[in-house]
């Protein structure tokens, strides 16, 4: 049975990472998409790990061959992800967990109708700022930048699927990890393993 692609979107600064690393670590039949990007590497960050980093100039050439399932420059960098990647860890039966911006979960839809979507809130606008700024890795006119694009970014949650507010961190864990069991369960999925089940069953004579 392929897996799911799990698509999970939240404006900078909201906690998706953590969600999905966490949710990673607990569940062993989700898989990472690792994504290619043209940012230099944060503090922690390792390559292969966090993202695969290049330089603008390859990431240009990847666009060029079509190896890329979605990409989109976001605040002035450049983000994509890896179809044959993807298609493989589906095909192997993992779900896949897609942690891209808006617009990139808007194309991936189109290509994967039957993805599930979520979008991560953080619990206030004030919250959200203070995150940000607890980083220290932004300058001023970037915070401004990360917090104008969370408007407009807001305005699309009603695209998604499911909406997690990550005010407690172990409950919105708890949330991400539901969907993606619920998901599993859907009838679509389990067609083969119902129809199994009701060759077992006989009717009497």
């Amino acid at each position: 049975m392929a897996g799911n692609l799990i698509i999970i979107s939240a404006p900078s600064g909201a906690g998706k990472t953590t969600l999905v690393n966490e949710a990673l670590r607990r569940d062993a039949g989700l898989r990472p998409s690792i994504s290619f990007t043209s940012r230099a590497p944060r503090a922690g960050e390792v390559e292969g790990e966090h993202y695969h980093f290049v330089s603008r100039e390859q990431f240009a050439a990847m666009i060029t061959r079509d190896e890329f399932l979605e990409w989109a420059e976001v605040h002035g960098k450049f983000y994509g992800t890896s179809r044959t990647q993807v298609e493989k860890l589906l095909a192997e039966g993992f779900d896949v967990a897609l942690t891209i911006d808006v617009q990139g979960a808007t194309s991936t839809k189109k290509l994967f109708p039957n993805s599930v979507s979520v979008f991560v809130l953080p619990p206030s606008f004030a919250v959200l700022c203070e995150r940000l700024d607890a980083r220290g890795a932004n300058s001023p006119e970037d915070l401004q930048v990360r917090m104008l694009n969370a408007l407009v970014e807001l305005a699309r949650a009603e695209e998604y699927d499911y909406v997690i507010v990550n005010d407690v961190l172990d409950r919105a864990i708890n949330e991400l990890l539901a969907i993606i069991q619920a998901a599993r369960c859907r009838r679509a999925n389990r067609a083969a393993l119902v129809e199994s089940i009701r060759q077992t069953f006989k009717p009497e004579r």
